[in-house]
């Protein structure tokens, strides 16, 4: 995977593929193998580039200057630069969306369209934010993630009738496994709770152009349920899709229909 560096610290991603760029914005606790089945079909038809998180995959650790998801929409903004790319389709999955909407809104001219998907534009609610940052003190202190929290942590990310023999659902939990110390304390907690004490700007939304935007969402997305994409896709006057047989990383629970809406959206966009 090809590097570069930004605010000091080396940031990994994916770059694939030639036409009009997509770039993928990737969830918490995900490598850019969420969107393995999305990569190959754009790629056919699109430059695809998605960019590892901090701590994830083989990028670097969350370099200090990174407070806020405005920090990580001016670190995307920077990779952009570095590569000359002057306008993208984005595409962002849970703190995808969040640093890619924020994107969209503070650089428009970089924008030529937007999809948001299972993501939440308002502040995380009191009570799940309390639960998210238990559970990173459990980490903190543990200095891994325990065998109990895989088992807590795992299912989060899929809809409630997955197999968990599967090797979608064990590759992930595995995954959850394999970070180290260092990555878990310097990268991993303090990202998470960037991201769950993230500020409300649902009403900067209607500012999107509801023309080149949509919202998607799995049916059984636990974490962003519907009812959060019906609310932001009212408000920024979009169409939503919701995604069947899918949680909250549709993108790997149900390919085929998001690659075909995604196909279908760029065609008239990008």
């Amino acid at each position: 995977m090809p590097v570069a560096v930004i605010d000091g610290q080396p940031l990994h991603y994916i770059d694939q593929g030639t036409g009009p760029v997509v770039l993928l914005g990737s969830s918490y606790l995900w490598t850019s193998d969420m969107w393995t089945p999305q990569i190959e079909a754009l790629s056919q038809q699109y430059r695809v580039i998605v960019p590892e998180l901090w701590g994830h995959g083989e990028s670097g650790p969350l370099p200090a200057p990174t407070h806020s998801l405005d920090d990580l929409a001016r670190q995307a903004l920077a990779l952009l630069d570095q590569l000359d790319i002057k306008q993208v389709n984005l595409v962002g999955l849970s703190v995808g969306g969040m640093w890619g909407a924020r994107l969209a809104l503070a650089a428009p001219e970089r924008i030529n369209s937007v999809v948001l998907m299972d993501t939440y534009l308002g502040a995380e609610p009191e009570e799940t934010r309390q639960y998210y940052f238990s559970l990173f003190k459990m980490i903190e202190d543990a200095g891994a993630i325990p065998e109990p929290l895989l088992d807590v942590i795992a299912p989060i990310f899929f809809r409630p009738g997955i197999d968990h023999e599967s090797a979608l659902y064990q590759d992930f939990r595995k995954s959850l496994q394999s970070y180290s110390k260092k990555q878990l304390l310097e990268s991993i907690v303090p990202l998470g709770r960037l991201i769950f004490s993230r500020e409300d700007i649902l009403t900067q939304l209607p500012d999107l152009d509801s023309d080149t935007t949509l919202v998607m969402c799995g049916e059984q997305d636990k974490p962003r349920p519907p009812a959060e994409s019906e609310e932001m896709a009212e408000l920024i006057g979009c169409s939503l899709i919701l995604i069947p047989d899918a949680g909250h990383i549709s993108s790997r629970e149900n390919p085929d229909f998001v690659n075909e809406a995604l196909l279908t959206f760029l065609a008239n966009h990008a």
